[in-house]
């Protein structure tokens, strides 16, 4: 639930960006390719991030011009002198960053005594992109406890520091894509805002008007995915940098590299737009009041990816109403936001009662962040604040809560709009759970065997076996109603029948001792899974079985092709190891395509008017159970 604020409005947001804008061309001065591979990557990241220029605190040579401490002091001083106080009247600050110039003290003192304040209370947070939305939250609840008059939040970033060819020349180590990546991705600048209870008006401040804070929703999913974005551990290991013999010896290893994992991002803007569909339904959202849209994004290519997700949710915020800065910015990570919101400030006329949203996806361990923003003048007397309470959003909260997210939203027929969203909250949670099982978390943490490995397929492997034989009797208990949904199921069952050998196979060439499928059982998970789909297929017109269908294709989709990057990096699979689950990576969104078909189907032929509901509950029950096998694959 957000968190809602009565009495704390933004008068004034400024920005500080170092030296003149560097363009894609004059990049090479500053953050030069590394060999030619490093060139091609470079081409390729450019072309599609969307940034034309960006800005870097450090020289040519690598030296530092302005530290992050003094870009963020800058910003400060910019934004007191258009509001017109001094530090003497601000009474918190606190300062988002992914890091300081120092490991300790904390970022926030640094700047305190970059700027010479005078005493204050300050709050430091270490994070990445939603950083800076973290720090405005700690300063708008000082305010609106009534601990501070006025309070400053501030973000600043200079990763050029680890970009810088020196770093990288010097060594024997060769960066890999990972590690390349960010280097064209990211750059330096700060960004802060002035926050002040309602009651106390500037005269300074800009157009007659100010943005009054209506919440914030912050939330974070750390706990279900692997580290996507990180700095202090090499790519193939946990073992942090502090943990070497010398900081020499982590640099050389790698560990001192910023990397990201690009193949994990899709889910983050799942787990974004799910959090969005929630505050629309629970009324904290009305996407027909949003008049301008602040989406940070690392890169343009996210652009349709989050258009597409709001399109098919019904509640998407038209193109118009969005706004960047990022192609003559770049991305400042915990910056960017203030920034973004500070440059809006100064080129657009907002008028009274318009409405900002500002998103903000962080990808290090995946936190979602939004922000409410509505105008109001200055001299007008502050209205009062209607939000939703507690009893109408759990109420909300159990009606339709989300889009579904293993599908492809661009294929999803008009009429499963209903079903879709009922369907979502199911996987949500489902896939949350599945991601803090005892086998995924040893893929988290880097602790898991080869024996583990060969363990989960001895007990998958009976059940994809099983597969094609219970919907070849769900197709047989049909009545001639149904005949259309039987023939696909038909069609999809031939097309699998095989599937298990392909699995039995990658078991035995990863050491698996078993020699016939018969020797295999499976867990007492996988045992109910089995025994309930086989009952169900054996019933009247078992449709429910879709459901069932839409969480397994969708954990073939949504969460093989997550663990597969971290099952070859922890155990150095070969190829003929993991080809079962490759496939089903590669072809699950097409079964899932056929999937929304059968579906349609089924509700075409429905006389019942049941059809819908017996598929959530299948979906449902399936969920528990295939959850059940997953925490068993590790403990049984």
């Amino acid at each position: 639930m957000p968190v809602a604020f009565e009495h704390v409005v933004i008068h004034q947001a400024q920005w500080f960006m170092p030296g003149e804008p560097v363009d894609n061309t004059e990049m090479d001065r500053f953050i030069a390719p590394l060999n030619r591979i490093s060139g091609r990557i470079k081409q390729r990241i450019l072309a599609e991030n969307g940034i034309q220029q960006r800005y870097y605190a450090i020289a040519e040579d690598g030296g530092t011009r302005w530290s992050n401490t003094t870009m963020a002091a800058n910003a400060i001083r910019a934004c007191l002198e258009q509001a017109g106080l001094d530090m003497g009247e601000v009474g918190l600050l606190a300062s988002g960053s992914s890091g300081g110039d120092l490991l300790m003290p904390g970022f926030a003192n640094a700047i305190q005594g970059e700027l010479g304040a005078p005493p204050l209370e300050v709050h430091s947070v270490h994070g990445i992109c939603a950083a800076g939305v973290t720090a405005l939250q700690t300063v708008a609840q000082g305010i609106e406890l009534g601990a501070h008059r006025h309070g400053l939040a501030v973000a600043s970033e200079m990763p050029s520091r680890l970009f810088r060819r020196s770093r990288f020349a010097s060594q024997d180590y060769q960066a890999d894509f990972d590690a390349h990546f960010l280097r064209w991705m990211l750059s330096d600048g700060a960004g802060a805002a002035l926050l002040s209870h309602k009651d106390q008006v500037l005269p300074t401040t800009q157009a007659g008007v100010r943005l009054r804070l209506r919440w914030i929703h912050q939330k974070s999913f750390s706990g279900d995915y692997p580290v996507c974005m990180q700095l202090g551990a090499t790519r193939e290991s946990s073992r942090s940098h502090l943990d070497y013999d010398s900081w020499a010896e982590a640099e050389q290893a790698g560990a001192l590299s910023l990397r990201q994992d690009i193949r994990l991002l899709p889910h983050l803007f799942d787990i974004g737009i799910h959090e969005y569909v929630k505050l629309v339904r629970d009324g904290w959202v009305d996407p027909e009041r949003i008049s301008h849209f602040l989406c940070h994004y690392s890169s343009e290519k996210f652009i349709p990816v989050v258009a597409d997700l709001l399109e098919q949710a019904g509640l998407a915020i038209p193109a118009e109403r969005w706004y960047s800065n990022l192609r003559w910015r770049g991305n400042t990570g915990a910056a960017s936001i203030l920034i973004m919101l500070a440059e809006f400030m100064r080129d657009r006329t907002l008028t009274p009662g318009e409405q900002i949203l500002c998103y903000v996806p962080e990808s290090g361990r995946f936190t979602t962040a939004y922000m409410l923003l509505e105008v109001e003048a200055c001299d007008a007397p502050a209205a009062a604040l209607s939000y939703p309470t507690a009893k109408q959003s759990a109420s909300a909260s159990t009606d339709q809560v989300d889009i579904a997210p293993p599908h492809d939203p661009a294929t999803a027929p008009q009429g499963l709009r209903d079903l879709l969203t009922q369907l979502a909250p199911i996987w949500h949670d489902y896939r949350s759970q599945v991601w803090r099982t005892p086998l995924l978390r040893s893929l988290h943490d880097g602790s898991m065997r080869m024996q583990d490995y060969q363990k989960w397929m001895a007990d998958w492997i009976p059940q994809v076996r099983e597969g094609a034989k219970w919907m070849r009797e769900a197709c047989d208990s049909l009545s001639p109603t149904y005949a259309p949904l039987a023939e696909l199921i038909r069609l999809h069952a031939g097309e699998e029948q095989d599937d298990f050998k392909i699995l039995f196979e990658d078991y035995q060439q990863a050491g698996g001792t078993a020699t016939e499928i018969e020797q295999l059982s499976r867990n007492p998970g996988g045992q109910a899974l089995n025994s309930y789909l086989h009952a169900l297929a054996a019933s009247q017109d078992p449709i429910g079985l879709l459901g069932a269908i839409y969480i397994i294709e969708g954990t073939g989709q949504r969460i093989v092709p997550a663990l597969l990057p971290l099952l070859k990096s922890s155990l150095s699979l070969e190829p003929n190891m993991y080809r079962f689950l490759h496939y089903h990576g590669m072809n699950d969104e097409h079964h899932l395509a056929r999937w929304l078909v059968a579906v349609e189907l089924a509700l075409d032929c429905d006389e019942t008017g049941r059809a819908e509901q017996i598929i959530i509950e299948t979906a449902r029950r399936t969920a528990a159970l295939y959850l059940m096998q997953f925490q068993y694959a590790k403990e049984f």
